[in-house]
């Protein structure tokens, strides 16, 4: 029998690296993870580089451009690896922009924002919502109202955090705040203060569970081990509000919490207070429309609100999930269809994902 040859051996392994598949893609998302230089042109390349690509026993994987160079390649000509990339030069672009937004009194003209960044106004408008997730209205937005919960904290007065938050009327103010806030200005500034909400703890399938509802809505649904540290948790979002158990209405609506975790197919019919940013509340928006007994990637939730450089910023904001099942971030897994994180655990994520899709055969 015949043993490969050197050259063989080196394209099954190149063939094997999760890299040449980006490099057979062109995938821009890695550029700047990785470099390929080829042996047999001297030259290396991003991984997005539009030239036809090389043989895989002739290609040389580095994790550095300075790498490559060291092992005598040169920069390719037409992806100029030893230059900021495309990706990097709008991401500085919606960077300067962000800066001009968040230090500006009034919002800047979108116009304006794209004159500085070389762009047409259009081209800008995409660029920026591609890199940030959020138009730049809606960013700037979301910036005024993060100052403004910020101000609230340490103002003397309401109408002094309206103006030092950036809002040029009483009525545009009061507009924004509730959702902004998730409840009165005042009782935000007072860390919660005069704000009720009512819980309870209890079991379910998955362990414990807490249910917690404000005036709007249920506002928490969280998962655990530890009853203690579930409470505690909740405490620590409103540390001056009024924690209390519910009374025998509310403990209807625990049950029917629990009863949607065990049987998903019935469904949630229940007011929900969900607060979070512009961003977090699309991702949400769009995690609810993921069917019971379906799945979506992260990647695909970035497509499906038009933000499709935004994965990692998807991520987060099922991190930020406050409400188990409700908003059902635990049908979101990795692009090979793998369970990535979960914050009530892993083992919690394929148990649901497993019962739903027994409810739905």
């Amino acid at each position: 029998m015949s043993t490969p040859s050197s050259s063989t051996r080196e394209a099954e392994t190149v063939a094997d690296d999760p890299r040449w598949a980006a490099v057979l893609t062109r995938d821009p998302e890695a550029d700047g993870r990785f470099f390929y230089a080829v042996i047999t042109t001297g030259v290396y390349c991003r991984p997005s580089c539009p030239t036809r690509p090389a043989r895989p026993e002739n290609v040389r994987f580095h994790a550095t451009r300075e790498s490559a160079e060291q092992a005598g390649f040169r920069p390719c000509q037409r992806c100029r690896p030893d230059a900021p990339s495309l990706a990097e030069r709008r991401a500085s672009a919606v960077a300067a922009a962000c800066r001009a937004i968040e230090a500006s009194d009034t919002m800047p003209g979108v116009s304006a924002l794209a004159r500085e960044a070389g762009m047409s106004s259009s081209h800008f408008h995409r660029v920026f919502r591609e890199v940030t997730g959020l138009t730049p209205r809606q960013y700037g937005a979301a910036h005024r109202d993060r100052r403004l919960r910020e101000v609230l904290r340490r103002a003397g007065s309401i109408t002094d955090a309206i103006f030092d938050s950036g809002f040029n009327a009483v009525s545009r103010f009061y507009e924004r705040a509730d959702q902004a806030l998730g409840m009165a200005p005042k009782s935000y500034r007072d860390g919660g203060a005069n704000e009720t909400i009512r819980f309870a703890v209890g079991e379910c399938s998955l362990g414990a569970i807490l249910v917690a509802s404000s005036e709007r809505g249920v506002c928490a649904i969280l998962l655990g081990d530890d009853p203690d540290a579930l409470a505690r948790e909740l405490q620590d979002q409103f540390p001056n509000a009024t924690l209390t158990g519910g009374d025998a209405a509310f403990e209807s609506q625990v049950a029917a919490v629990v009863g949607f975790v065990d049987s998903p197919q019935i469904g949630l019919d229940l007011p929900l207070d969900i607060r979070g940013t512009a961003f977090q509340q699309r991702v949400w928006q769009a995690l609810r429309r993921i069917p019971a007994g379906e799945t979506a990637s992260y990647s695909e939730i970035a497509q499906r609100i038009g933000s499709p450089k935004s994965v990692r910023a998807v991520a987060r904001a099922c991190a930020s999930n406050r409400l188990a099942v409700a908003i059902p971030c635990h049908r979101v897994v990795r692009k090979d269809a793998g369970l990535s994180g979960y914050r009530w655990g892993v083992e919690r994520k394929r148990a649901l994902l497993e019962r739903e899709a027994r409810s739905t055969q």
